[in-house]
């Protein structure tokens, strides 16, 4: 609604809409940034139709194309057109972004920096106000209702903890009252004596406002499929060695190791490769020497960070996983569904119409339906809300499979890893002690430089 400007935003604000969703395609990353500069885009693309008419045209219609075409280079360089290149280049230079980079294909990029691109994208628009999860305030949407809450998130969390608390006091106190008054009525109702009273006492009954219950929000539960123990070794890489090209080499002889109880966050920077390692656990890429060893009974669920890209969006949930796993009934489908949340007339509607959350919800029931005993899953959180996280975490505490996860969410990692591969410099380092222990080698390396 913000966005499309149905609320009541000033006609000086410029909006840019930054999606849950980072779409990769063909497009250059230097002409991604340009591209939101709408204004500039429409003059550029007007100044080109104007000139191919007037190469065409006859001799009676040169006037008005020439005062058109000129009116057009006024506002061109009023906005500071020529100039644009240059800052869209700064601004990606300032994120990380090298030259030739600035020239590849937005969909070459991984998720981590894609969101960098939707930043840049974000500053480049020189915006009035921008949006991020920065938060200094809290809108909680909730209940057909937007309550308002001063703080960060754990602020908001401790504060509505509070306010919940107390407004179910309050309903208890004024339940109780109310009840007193009403035996009080019930008790004298027929007594000619007490007439009087009860009637008072009605009327004061009538004045008291409407007695609404703390309403309950809605506990978001998800729940993984049980599957069989299996004996290790499970899954590992040996004396491993992969590259793109053999004047990079991405790893180098990376020793790794994965069993049933593992809970193993990869981290590391953008770019680092994350999720080519995630491909060849998973068995997708081959090394270029050395060797991945797994189970013969592992079965791997898959949680692909740009997971919408592979739902066909045109059907509902239940049609998506019958057509990806047919032969089952519609009560099966919608049994699996439902143990992610994604029940009633929502696994009916297209997916195309889901919140992003929601998308994570259908891709963790589609990631299910062959029951694997071992998640790879990367950054599962990108669309979640808190509660929904948090719901992960629980689930994937009680799975009883191993899970290999790339996140950025700390609250995650905290909740369930205690092992960490640090992927840095072409080498994988297993770091034990969970994110506090990689927060201080993180730092220390800040502080070496």
């Amino acid at each position: 609604m913000l966005s499309s400007r149905s609320l009541m935003i000033p006609s000086h604000i410029t909006v840019l809409h930054v999606e849950q969703e980072v779409a990769g395609d063909d497009t250059p990353a230097l002409q991604s940034v340009l591209e939101c500069d709408e204004k500039r885009e429409a003059l550029l693309k007007e100044e080109k139709a104007l000139n191919a008419k007037l190469s065409s045209s006859s001799p009676g219609q040169d006037n008005s194309l020439s005062t058109r075409i000129a009116d057009v280079y006024k506002e061109l360089e009023a906005i500071e057109a020529d100039k644009a290149p240059a800052r869209a280049a700064m601004i990606l230079s300032g994120l990380g972004f090298a030259s030739k980079d600035q020239i590849r294909p937005t969909r070459e990029f991984s998720g981590g920096w894609r969101m960098r691109l939707a930043l840049a994208r974000a500053l480049f628009t020189r915006p009035d106000l921008l949006l991020l999860d920065v938060a200094t305030d809290i809108i909680h949407l909730h209940s057909c209702k937007l309550d308002t809450y001063r703080g960060n998130y754990e602020v908001f969390h401790k504060t509505r903890e509070e306010r919940l608390k107390n407004q179910r006091k309050e309903y208890e106190a004024q339940k109780q009252y109310r009840d007193h008054i009403q035996v009080f009525i019930d008790r004298f109702r027929y007594n000619a004596n007490r007439a009087a009273q009860v009637q008072s006492k009605l009327k004061l009954l009538e004045k008291l406002p409407e007695l609404k219950p703390v309403e309950k929000e809605s506990e978001v539960v998800l729940k993984f499929p049980e599957c069989d123990k299996l004996s290790p070794p499970i899954l590992q890489l040996d004396d491993l060695v992969f590259y793109y090209s053999k004047e990079k080499i991405l790893f180098n002889k990376v020793c790794v190791n994965a069993n049933m109880d593992s809970r193993i966050c990869i981290v590391g920077d953008n770019g680092a490769g994350k999720t080519t390692l995630l491909k060849l656990l998973l068995g997708e890429m081959d090394p270029c020497s050395g060797h991945r060893h797994a189970h013969r009974n592992l079965r791997i669920g898959y949680f692909s960070q740009h997971h919408v890209d592979q739902l066909d969006l045109t059907l509902n949930s239940v049609q998506l996983l019958a057509s990806r796993f047919p032969g089952s009934t519609s009560e099966v489908y919608r049994g699996k569904l439902g143990l992610f949340g994604v029940t009633g007339d929502l696994a009916l509607r297209p997916v195309s119409s889901l919140s992003g959350g929601q998308k994570s919800r259908v891709a963790f029931a589609v990631m299910s339906m062959t029951n694997p005993n071992f998640f790879i899953l990367d950054e599962p959180t990108n669309h979640l809300d808190m509660e929904t996280i948090e719901a992960l975490g629980d689930a994937l505490n009680k799975f009883q499979g191993g899970v290999i996860l790339v996140s950025h969410d700390e609250r995650l990692i905290r909740k369930i890893c205690k092992e960490l591969w640090v992927v840095s410099g072409g080498i994988v380092t297993s770091l034990d002690g969970g994110i506090d222990e990689y927060k201080k080698l993180v730092q220390a390396e800040l502080d070496s430089n």
